[in-house]
C-alpha cells in the first residue's frame, strides 16, 4: 500500500507499478469514441509519453495504445496508486505551507471512491467531470504541492501542472484553467479529441476546481428548489402528500432520493444503473428501490394516501416510468405526480449520459460505442418519448421544470414539443429552475456557500454548523425584508436537517445558502474559533460554481437574465480575476459545466482559513466581491430584487459604487422611435 509520503515523491519512475487495469467491482466511466484519424493517435500517444523518460516508452506505449483504442482515452491505470484515497487529516500531509496541504485534502476527496462516480478514471461526477486527465498529473500535482512554498504559485492547463512559478504571499497559491478552447472550436466533437489527445479537460465545476463536497451540496440545493417550487406553484408551505418525479441517482443526481425526503413530499427517482441505485440504497439516501412499475404505483399512492415522505427508486427507464404516469391518469383520471423535473447527464447525452428507453442498460452501453449514429436516433426518440409524456401530465397540472442539465435544449434538438411562442434564445415550454425559482434567490445574493473542516475531525464539523446556526439567527432579527428572512429560516431548517440525516459523504464539509452579509460573517466567525482552538484545524471556504456571480450559462444560471447579456461571460470571468487579486487561496475558470461543453463558463475557488488576522481579512474582502459581483450585473439586466440588494451593500460599504440602470417606463417610446426608421 503506498503512503502519502510515497504518493508525494513524485511519479514512481524507479521501479514501475504493476499494471493492474481496470479495477472490477466499481463503477467505470463508458468508452468514449473520439474517432481520432492516425495523425491525431500519433499525436495522442506522443502527449501521454511526455510524462515518462524515453528508456521507459517501449514498456508504456503500447500498454497506452491499448487503452485508447480499447477507452478512447489514455487514464494510465498502471500509475492508479495503491493507497486508500479519501481526505486525510490535514497534518498528515507532508507539505511546507497549510495551504498546499489543505489543496491535496481537496483533491483526495474528489477522488474517494465513496464521493467520486468513476474514480479510476478521475471522474468526480457528471459523467465525465475530470480532476485530472490521467494519473501521471496526479502524482505530479501532489508532488509540486508538497514543494510548494508562500512564494510559489501552481499553475494547471487542463489537469496539466505547467509547474511551480514564483509569485508573492498573497497571490494565489493554484490558478486553475480547464477547457479554456478558441470559441470557434468549442464543440462536442473537437473536445472528444482535444480530450483524447490529452490537451483540455471537462472540469464539471467542483471536480476540476477541487472542490466538491459528494452529493450534500445538490440535496441542498434541491431541498430549496423543491421547498420553493411548492411555494410557487402549489401554494403550499408543506409538501406532504406531494408527489416529485425525476430521474438520475449517479453523481450529483444521487441527492434527489435524500432531498425528497427533507423536502417532506414523496419522491420516485428512476435510475437505470443498478449500480448506482444499489450505492445510494446502502449509504441510505434511498427509502426503499423497486424494478416494478407496478410496485411503484401502488406505493405512490399510498404514501401520497398517508402524506408519508418517501424516497423510492425504481430501477429501469425513466421514460417507462412518465409513459405508466400518463396510463394511470388515462384510466383513473388521477393524476399521480405534482411535480416534476430530470437529472440525467443530458449535457453529455451520446455517451453515457443518458440511456434510451428502447435499450436495457448493457444493450446500451454496446451500441453506444458499436454504432454512434444509431445511438443517437435511440437517444432522440426516447427525448421526444419522455417529453410527450410530460406534456401530457402537465396538460392535466402537473409542473415541471428543467433541472439545468441540459434536459430541454437537448430535447428541443430532437426536435421534441418543447417549444414557446415568441420566446427568446434559452427559453422553452418549461422554465428552467433558474427562471422560476433559484434566480431570485442569487438576485438577493443567497447562493451555495459551503466550507470544509480539514483535521477531519467531525467535532469541528459539529462547532462550525453551531457557528453558522448562531450567525443566521441573529440575521433574522436583523432590519431585512421577508425574502431574505424566509431564506435565512430555510438555511437554520436545513443545518439541523443535515446534521439529522447524516449528510457528510467524504470530507467534513457543510453547504448552505447565504448571502454576502452571512458568509463574511460565517468566515469571521469560524476564523475565530480557529484561533481560539475551538475549532481544531484549518477550514476550506468556498462554494458551487452554479452560485450568484460564479456562472454564465443561458441555459441555467443566467436564464433569467433577459437584457440580451445572457450569451456573455464577462461576470463569470471578472469573477476568477478579482477572486484571485482579493485573496482568494485558489481559483478556477471553466469551459462547460452543468449543461456541457461551450453552452457556459463558470468559475470557483477555494479559501483557506487558519485564524490569522490576514485570513480574516482576506475572506472579508474576497466574498464581498465573490457576491456583489453577480448582484451588480443581475441589478444592470433590470432585476428588482437585485436593485435593492446591491443598494443595501453600497449604503453599508461607501467604497462600493455600483452603475445603476435607468429604466424605460414607456414602452410606446420604443415603438414611436423605431417606427421614424421605417
Amino acid at each position: 500500500m503506498t503512503s502519502l509520503k510515497e504518493i508525494c515523491g513524485g511519479l514512481p519512475l524507479h521501479t514501475l507499478p504493476e499494471n493492474r487495469g481496470r479495477k472490477n467491482g466499481i463503477p467505470h466511466a463508458p468508452v468514449r469514441t473520439p474517432n481520432l484519424t492516425e495523425h491525431e493517435e500519433k499525436l495522442a500517444l506522443k502527449n501521454s509519453l511526455r510524462y515518462f523518460p524515453p528508456d521507459l516508452h517501449p514498456v508504456l506505449a503500447p500498454e497506452f495504445a491499448d487503452e485508447l483504442r480499447h477507452y478512447g482515452h489514455i487514464y494510465m491505470y498502471r500509475f492508479c496508486p495503491q493507497i486508500e484515497m479519501r481526505a486525510y487529516p490535514i497534518q498528515e500531509y507532508p507539505c511546507q505551507t497549510i495551504q498546499a496541504a489543505a489543496v491535496m485534502h481537496m483533491i483526495m476527496n474528489n477522488l474517494d471512491p465513496a464521493v467520486a462516480q468513476f474514480p479510476q478514471e478521475l471522474v468526480t461526477y457528471g459523467g465525465n467531470g475530470q480532476v485530472f486527465s490521467n494519473w501521471a498529473q496526479f502524482w505530479l500535482v501532489m508532488h509540486y504541492l508538497s514543494q510548494m512554498t508562500e512564494d510559489q504559485t501552481l499553475v494547471m492547463y487542463s489537469g496539466h501542472p505547467l509547474g511551480l512559478f514564483p509569485s508573492h504571499m498573497n497571490a494565489p497559491r493554484l490558478v486553475i484553467t480547464n477547457g479554456m478552447v478558441i470559441p470557434n472550436y468549442s464543440s462536442r466533437e473537437e473536445y472528444e479529441k482535444l480530450f483524447a489527445m490529452g490537451v483540455t479537460m471537462y472540469g464539471q465545476m467542483t471536480a476540476g476546481s477541487y472542490c466538491y463536497i459528494g452529493p450534500q451540496g445538490i440535496v441542498h440545493g434541491t431541498v430549496l428548489t423543491v421547498l420553493n417550487a411548492g411555494r410557487r406553484y402549489l401554494g403550499v408551505e408543506n409538501l406532504a402528500g406531494k408527489v416529485f418525479v425525476t430521474s438520475g441517482l449517479g453523481g450529483m443526481s444521487g441527492a434527489q432520493a435524500k432531498a425528497a425526503v427533507i423536502a417532506g413530499c414523496v419522491g420516485i427517482i428512476a435510475e437505470v444503473d443498478e449500480v448506482a441505485l444499489l450505492k445510494r440504497y446502502k449509504q441510505g439516501w434511498l427509502m426503499e428501490i423497486t424494478d416494478s412499475l407496478d410496485h411503484c404505483i401502488v406505493r405512490l399512492r399510498k404514501a401520497r394516501k398517508d402524506k408519508m415522505a418517501l424516497s423510492l427508486g425504481y430501477h429501469g427507464n425513466v421514460v417507462d416510468l412518465w409513459e405508466r404516469l400518463v396510463d394511470e391518469f388515462n384510466k383513473t383520471g388521477d393524476l399521480l405526480v405534482d411535480l416534476g423535473s430530470d437529472q440525467t447527464s443530458c449535457h453529455n447525452p451520446f455517451n453515457g449520459g443518458y440511456y434510451p428507453v428502447q435499450l436495457n442498460f448493457k444493450e446500451a452501453n454496446q451500441l453506444m460505442t458499436s454504432n454512434t449514429e444509431a445511438f443517437k436516433v435511440l437517444v432522440q426518440e426516447s427525448l421526444r418519448r419522455q417529453v410527450a409524456a410530460i406534456n401530457k401530465l402537465s396538460d392535466q397540472g402537473m409542473f415541471f421544470w428543467d433541472y439545468g442539465n441540459a434536459f430541454l435544449l437537448e430535447a428541443q434538438r430532437a426536435r421534441a414539443d418543447v417549444g414557446k411562442e415568441g420566446a427568446n434564445k434559452g427559453e422553452f415550454r418549461y422554465p428552467s429552475y433558474v427562471q422560476h425559482i433559484m434566480g431570485d434567490i442569487f438576485s438577493l445574493g443567497f447562493g451555495p456557500f459551503r466550507w470544509v473542516c480539514t483535521s477531519g475531525n467531525p467535532e469541528d464539523l459539529v462547532v462550525t454548523d453551531e457557528v453558522a446556526k448562531s450567525v443566521l439567527e441573529d440575521a433574522v432579527l436583523q432590519e431585512v425584508n421577508d425574502s431574505v428572512k424566509q431564506q435565512y429560516r430555510d438555511n437554520i431548517h436545513w443545518i439541523e436537517e443535515a446534521r439529522r440525516h447524516n449528510l457528510v459523504v467524504g470530507s467534513q464539509a457543510r453547504i448552505l445558502y447565504s448571502d454576502q452579509n452571512g458568509r463574511v460573517a460565517i468566515a469571521v466567525a469560524i476564523n475565530q474559533g480557529i484561533a481560539e482552538g475551538r475549532i481544531k484545524g484549518p477550514v476550506v471556504l468556498s462554494r458551487d460554481h452554479h452560485d450568484v456571480s460564479g456562472t454564465d450559462s443561458p441555459y441555467r444560471e443566467t436564464s433569467n437574465i433577459y437584457d440580451g447579456s445572457a450569451l456573455c461571460a464577462d461576470m463569470a470571468v471578472q469573477n476568477f480575476v478579482g477572486d484571485a487579486f482579493r485573496g482568494a487561496t485558489w481559483v478556477a475558470l471553466h469551459n462547460g459545466g452543468g449543461v456541457g461543453w461551450g453552452e457556459v463558463i463558470n468559475g470557483g475557488f477555494g479559501l483557506v482559513l487558519d485564524g490569522s488576522t490576514q485570513a480574516e481579512e482576506r475572506a472579508k474582502m474576497m466574498l464581498s466581491w465573490d457576491v456583489s459581483n453577480g448582484v451588480a450585473r443581475r441589478c444592470w439586466s433590470g432585476n428588482d430584487n437585485a436593485y435593492e440588494t446591491i443598494c443595501q451593500a453600497m449604503d453599508k460599504d461607501k467604497k462600493l459604487k455600483v452603475t445603476l440602470p435607468h429604466k424605460v417606463v414607456d414602452d410606446n417610446i420604443l415603438k414611436q422611435a423605431l417606427l421614424t426608421l421605417h
